[in-house]
Parts: structure tokens; sequence; C-alpha cells
């Protein structure tokens, strides 16, 4: 992973003292909060409903066990025991004191993290698929692109003040493991017919008021070029944005009123000016970064043999390891998702046995995802049993990686002073309806994604069941939909009809996954029925 030089060490040490001096100056009444929220915001502290909310970035997911035991003290020495894991691979805290931020800003800074860019007008934590470097599909390790990227967007200055937030996502895979195509910007490293590594180029995606799938602009482009062309990206959309509407200043609505045609024309308009300077990334600063990302010096002559002779053991090898690109090796996924539970909590003595199992099984390495869980991404399938009994122990060994009770759900009406209606107790009556895990194996691939307003950031447009949490005259209402996607075959929700009340939308699930029992064919998950029997099949379910 990326280390800090002395240059990244002094730039986010005089972050910290800056902002210090900013808070001290909110806390003395030199500065009102109107003053202070864009300074905040671009250090990642939010004002919630109850306290201030600090979110850590983890670019694109990865991090060590030093780090992941400075989180877990984090969260017990400022917070209230816990973090939230987000889908931006992010961490948050919902329990700051506003005079305890610089502290906490420090902290992180001596384990080389910060919280830079995580909130505001701002080009936001560069994300990448979870199994990156393990992966065995995967073309090459996408995070020395996601990491460059990182570099270039952090504090440039004509995108400093863009006209909303910017979202980046990179990855190397058919798969789609990050939900590519959701992004205001994002990439995917393909070859050419002639065996070159390049990138293809998608822009204009984004959930919130108005959903938008992003539009390919680029078949291929030439690695060396990235830099380049990103700008051109970045320049069409802070030139031309609606800087007068704040429903209309995302790069996604820019795309849609110009028309896909257009915006690529304007693009390659900008990217033949920006190639013209001769600017673009040599070829030396990209060995510098990748020489941080080789892999790991893997045992070979391995056995590939697992003792399955434990049937819950079994159980967990089959549903939470995925297949490394090393023989002998595993990707353990880490659910935070247990039944009755907050989805992506973790606890700090949790977070302090994952940063131990990190240490001794995976190369000192771990992963935030997507999804709002945890990866182990490099573990000798020899001490898998190993590393299971560690999380029994410690209650993070569900079984249940993409299941019905693999839930993603925003924090909802319970901490944020934006949403409409409460997120996280749906979830949990959702994951206590299939707690069952005979039937959730008998569900298989179900994704459900929850959010309490319409700014969607629990992905609900991208779940193949979808929740959207409104307020309907002063109560929670809950609209359900179906058919979305974020992975390769991304796809948006559906809203089924007139919404419910909390306990009705979670009957209004089970009656959609009953529907799909009765209409599946063999091998098909609950996405694929929908899509071959029909919305009207699935609504007349629903309300009968």
């Amino acid at each position: 992973m990326y280390k800090y030089d002395k240059y990244d060490q002094a730039m986010v040490d005089a972050r910290v003292e800056e902002f210090r001096d900013q808070t001290r100056r909110r806390i003395e009444g030199h500065m009102n909060d109107d003053q202070f929220k864009p300074l905040r915001l671009k250090n990642g502290l939010y004002l919630q409903l109850h306290a201030y909310m600090l979110r850590v970035a983890i670019p694109y997911g990865t991090l060590n066990s030093e780090q992941m035991r400075k989180l877990g003290h984090i969260a017990r020495r400022y917070d209230r025991g816990y973090g939230h894991f987000t889908t931006r691979q992010n961490i948050q805290y919902n329990w700051i004191k506003l005079e305890e931020a610089p502290d906490i800003l420090a902290e992180l800074a001596t384990v080389e993290m910060h919280a830079i860019q995580t909130s505001g007008e701002s080009i936001r934590n560069i994300s990448a698929d979870q199994y990156a470097g393990a992966a065995a599909d995967e073309i090459m390790d996408p995070r020395p692109w996601a990491e460059l990227i990182r570099q270039i967007t952090t504090f440039m200055p004509e995108f400093s003040y863009l006209p909303r937030k910017f979202k980046i996502a990179v990855i190397a895979a058919e798969e789609d493991r990050a939900a590519l195509r959701w992004h205001d910007f994002a990439i995917r490293i393909v070859k050419n017919d002639a065996g070159e590594i390049g990138f293809e180029c998608y822009a204009g995606g984004g959930m919130g008021r108005t959903p938008i799938i992003a539009y390919k602009i680029r078949d291929f482009l030439p690695t060396g070029q990235i830099l380049s062309y990103l700008q051109a990206v970045l320049r069409v959309w802070n030139r031309n944005a609606r800087r007068d509407n704040i429903h209309k200043q995302r790069m996604k609505i820019l795309v849609h009123e110009l028309g896909e045609a257009e915006f690529r024309r304007q693009v390659d308009e900008e990217f033949q000016h920006f190639l013209a300077l001769g600017q673009d990334v040599p070829q030396a600063e990209y060995d510098r970064i990748a020489a941080y990302f080789a892999p790991p010096p893997f045992e070979t002559g391995l056995s590939e043999e697992i003792d399955r002779a434990d049937p819950d053991f079994a159980v967990w090898i089959d549903r939470q390891t995925v297949a490394h690109k090393a023989p002998g090796y595993a990707i353990v996924n880490i659910s935070l998702k247990p039944i009755g539970g907050i989805p992506g909590d973790i606890s700090a003595d949790q977070m302090e046995l994952v940063a131990d199992l990190a240490e001794k099984y995976s190369f000192d390495e771990l992963r935030a995802t997507h999804g709002q869980n945890l990866v182990l991404p490099h573990v000798r399938k020899q001490d898998l049993h190993a590393v299971w009994k560690a999380l029994v122990e410690a209650d993070l060994a569900d079984v249940n990686l993409d299941l019905v009770t693999d839930i993603i759900a925003c924090p909802g009406l319970d901490y944020c002073s934006l949403a409409n209606a409460r997120s996280i107790p749906v979830a949990q009556k959702i994951a206590e309806r299939f707690a069952d895990l005979d039937r959730q194996l008998d569900l298989g691939e179900v994704k459900i994604k929850i959010s309490g307003c319409i700014n969607a950031c629990g992905h609900h447009h991208a779940g193949h069941i979808g929740i959207l949490g409104v307020d309907r005259k002063g109560t929670e209402n809950y609209q359900l939909l179906l058919g979305g996607s974020g992975a390769e075959d991304t796809s948006q929700a559906k809203i089924t009809g007139p919404g419910f009340d909390e306990d009705g939308v979670v009957d209004a699930v089970e009656r959609a996954l009953e529907c799909y029992r009765a209409q599946r064919q063999p091998g098909e998950r609950f996405l694929d029925t929908y899509r071959r029997v029909g919305f009207d099949t699935f609504k007349e379910a629903i309300y009968g």
C-alpha cells in the first residue's frame, strides 16, 4: 500500500494545524457557523442531528493493521466505542465533539490518514474494487492508478471549488464490485485487440434526486493520458454546470442536458488542448507509485485442500471466501451485518481483532468494501479455520455475503439531519425476518439497499430490492423499488407503487421474495427472475 513521503506528511500535518486554528476561532466566536461550514466540510466534519460526524478517508478501501488499530482507538477515545463503514469505503464517527476534532485529525496523521475531501464540493475519496491486487479475474491491480488520481486531484487549484461533489471509481475486472456506472467519472482497465492496456471511460452517473447511469464516453484511452482526460472532463463540467440550482449542479445533469455526443465532443476538444501541453503522467511517477503495490511474498507449493469437517466452517467457506489469484490463498469477506445489528457498524474491540488477523494472516492488509463490509485479501487456505474461529469469537462470522441480510443502509433519521425517515430499524427488521440461514441460502443473491431520503446514500436505486424512506405529512413512509443493480449489469430500480409504513415495507419485501421463489427457474437470481417475468408480476404479488 502507498506510504507517505515527507511532502505528503508535511501537507497533512499543516492541514491539521490550519483546521485547529479554524476550530479555535469558531469556538471563540470569531466565526459564525455559515463561515465555518465550508472549512469543516473540507475536513470531513458534518453537523448532524445530535453531534458532529467525522468521515475519514480510506483511499480505494486499503488500510493496514496500525491504521485499523488507530481507528479503533479513535472510536473508543472520541466516540461511543464504534465506527460506521460507508459505501465509499470510508469510516464515519457519529458522536464527535467539535473541540476534539483537530485532535482526532492529528492522531490520524500519525498513521498516514486524514479526512480531507471526504465532504464538501470536492473530488471525494477515490473508490476501487475491494479485491484489487488479489482478485483472480483482474487484468492488473487498479490501485496504483487510483492512488495516482488521488494525488493529482487533492488540492488541485482549478477544481478546489466545484459546483458539487465529484465521485471517481477505478476497477480492472469485468465483474464490477464498485458500482462503476453510478459514479461521476469511472475507469475500467481493459486490453485492446493489440494486447495494450488502457482505460474504458464512463461519465455522468449518479444517484440522488435524479438517478442516471453513466455513459461510456471512451472505449480505449492510453494509460499515460489519464491526467489530461480527467482534467478535460472536469473542466467541461466546471465551466458549464448549473451553479444557479443546487439540484442541477451534478455532472450527470450536464451530460444529460448536453447529450452524450455533445458532451463527448467538448471533452475531446479540451482533451486535445491538455495533450498539447505535454504535461501528462510521466512513466517514472507511475512506476514510483506502483512500487508500493508490489504483490506480497506469496508462498509457493501451498495445498489447496481445506478441511471441511465442521459444517458451520464449511458454510462460511462457501459463502464468505472468494478465489485468489495466488494458489493456496483465499480472499476472506468479514460481514458487518449481524442479525439485528446496524449495517456497517463495528466496535473498537472488533476493529482491533480484525487488525490482529490482518497482521498475522493477511500480510498486514485490510480492505473496506463498497458493501459496508471488510476484507482480508490474502489468507492462506491452511489458515482459514483459525481466522474463522477468531471471527466467531468476535461475532464477526456471519454467513451472508450478498444474501438478503447483507443489507446496505444509510444512517437515516437516527443520525442524519437530511433524512426524512429511519433506515436502520427497517434493515434490522428485514434481517430478523430472514434470520434463518437455510432460508437465506435458498433465496440466494438478493441485494437490498435502503436510503432514508432522496439523496440515496443507501444506493436504493441500485438495489435488486430498494427502499426509499420519505416524509408523508409528518409520517415516515417507505417506497419499494425493484430491479436495480450496481454491478456490471447496471440498471435502475423502479418504484412499485404506493408506499408502506415500517412494518408494511418488511411484509412487502417478503411478498416480493416469495413471488421470486414461485416464479424462478433453476439457477436464476432474484434479479434474473424479475427481468424475465417483468414488473407487473411482482407488483401484483406485492399489492394483490
